[in-house]
């Protein structure tokens, strides 16, 4: 008969477990230790605790900060899973010394430090900086949409919200109906069960009248939010600052989150949470973020100058541009069509399908006499308008009919699928170069597609680190502050994870 070791749960072991020691050299537990332990100033957090002479001593916000960094590297985002953490695993015991902060001290520490996280971003920036980590010379920039923690079926218009509101009494006032027709009945037997139906349906009426109230109290503050088009944005009642963005996975309800990285070591020199799902006006807001991070660490107005700013095609647009002249940034932002202008990407149109992208000008006739375009099928495009800014450039604007247009065989070759008719913008002779045509010439030269090149492997592989390699794929605060603060505690945790394999690790 086989013999087996006895074992008995009811045993007691005492384990001398040294704190200090699980904290090994190279870590990226070791970083935070070291730099919070010995380099961060966490002095403007004292100003929030009022327990000089009564109440109890609070736990250390230098614990706090160190296990939210610890648990957002591993992918940990929501306080009660931050909590769990604490209780059961020996690093984050370690870290915290043996206490153990319960979720509502978490959430309150993380979301009550909008003046604080600025300066604790930039003091880590600093750090950076002494140890040779940033270049300087080549910045990039680029976002990556969010989801946050509201649902996308509470946004809309007010308009569409005060048509939901209603739909959702009429729905209380026919389930009220049906529970005093059941009440009547005396048949019914089971309506003391807490599985009856009769129960189910008052639950029912309690989330609906919940619901119901929430989008009252929220029309009555709110106001229309106006874009850039003049035409109302969707409002979102569980988080108005947050908005839905197209995203390859389909529509979001979040935040857009920015970042400048630095060239040299992808550090993240500035970071913002923005409701806004479009880039092209991300750079105006960021630059004087970037300015302010810079003058922090010790960087020059005039340094500005030296460095060659870098984003993707989402970026180009006049007021993008605007902002980057106004800095003297060398500045290389392509345009949606660069590619296509590109000689070493020739042979790329053998590979479309037919009918792919829109004809040329070159395939309109234009007819002095009447000032008029005739296109390719015969039909007249007429003038619209004699001058319109288009990309920065005064141009005459001539268009087609939409029953002509709509009704053409040629039409899939001609026009892109969203488009009822077709428009030329012609541009105005003898006008100065505008800045959209500027860029182009730059990017179309082989300098400029050659500092181009730097930016993929610059900036994409930090929001792959963040989301892919971290898991913070989703924000859990509400609000744009407090988001914001979230998305800099994410980009610290990106910096200092540098900091522990290229600074203390060597």
């Amino acid at each position: 008969m086989a013999r087996f070791k006895s074992y008995d749960y009811r045993q007691r072991v005492m384990i001398p477990v040294s704190l200090e020691d699980q904290i090994m050299y190279g870590t990226f537990e070791y970083a935070i230790q070291e730099l919070i332990e010995n380099r961060l100033d966490l002095s403007p957090f004292h100003a929030k605790y009022r327990n000089d002479e009564t109440g109890r001593p609070a736990i250390n916000p230098k614990i706090l900060l160190k296990i939210v960094l610890l648990a957002y590297s591993r992918g940990i985002v929501g306080s009660r899973r931050i909590e769990q953490a604490c209780n059961e695993n020996i690093i984050f015991l370690a870290m915290t010394c043996g206490y153990c902060p319960d979720h509502a001290t978490i959430a309150e520490f993380v979301s009550g430090m909008p003046n604080q996280i600025s300066p604790l971003f930039t003091q880590v920036l600093l750090i950076c900086q002494e140890m040779g980590l940033l270049g300087g010379t080549y910045f990039a920039i680029d976002g990556c949409k969010l989801p946050g923690n509201a649902s996308k079926k509470w946004s809309g218009t007010l308009k569409e919200l005060k048509e939901k509101k209603e739909s959702l009494e009429k729905k209380v006032d026919r389930l009220i109906q049906e529970h005093q027709e059941k009440d009547q009945d005396s048949s019914s037997n089971d309506n003391d069960s807490t599985d009856s139906p009769e129960n189910f349906r008052k639950h029912q009426i309690e989330r609906l009248n919940r619901q119901v109230e929430r989008i009252k109290k929220f029309l009555d503050e709110a106001k229309p939010r106006i874009g850039k088009q003049k035409a109302e944005l969707k409002s979102n009642v569980i988080d108005p600052d947050s908005a839905k963005m197209a995203t390859s996975h389909g529509i979001i309800q979040g935040y857009n989150a920015q970042a400048i990285v630095d060239g040299k070591h992808q550090i993240i020199l500035a970071g913002l949470a923005s409701g806004e799902g479009n880039d092209n006006s991300q750079i105006p807001v960021l630059l004087p973020i970037l300015k302010q991070n810079l003058k922090t660490i010790g960087y020059k107005k005039s340094d500005l100058k030296k460095v060659t700013f870098a984003g993707d095609s989402a970026y180009f647009s006049v007021e993008n541009l605007k902002a980057c002249a106004k800095e003297k940034l060398n500045a290389i932002i392509p345009d949606c069509n660069f590619r296509k202008r590109d000689p070493r990407l020739a042979d790329q149109n053998k590979y479309q399908p037919k009918g792919h992208g829109k004809y040329p000008l070159a395939q309109f006739k234009y007819e002095e006499m009447k000032n008029q375009y005739r296109c390719p099928s015969g039909k007249i495009l007429t003038s619209y308008a004699k001058q319109a800014m288009i990309h920065g450039r005064k141009c005459r604007l001539y268009v087609g009919k939409k029953e002509a247009c709509g009704a053409c065989h040629l039409r899939i070759q001609c026009m892109m699928k969203t488009a009822k008719r077709r428009t030329l913008a012609i541009p105005i002779q003898g006008q100065k170069l505008s800045i959209t045509d500027a860029m182009k010439q730059k990017i179309d030269s082989e300098e400029g597609r050659k500092e181009y090149a730097k930016r993929m492997g610059t900036v994409e592989p930090v929001f792959a680190n963040i989301r892919e390699t971290k898991g913070l794929k989703r924000f859990t605060l509400r609000g744009k502050i407090k988001a914001g603060i979230q998305w800099l505690l994410w980009c610290m945790v990106h910096n200092i994870e540098k900091i522990a394999n290229l600074g203390y690790s060597n």
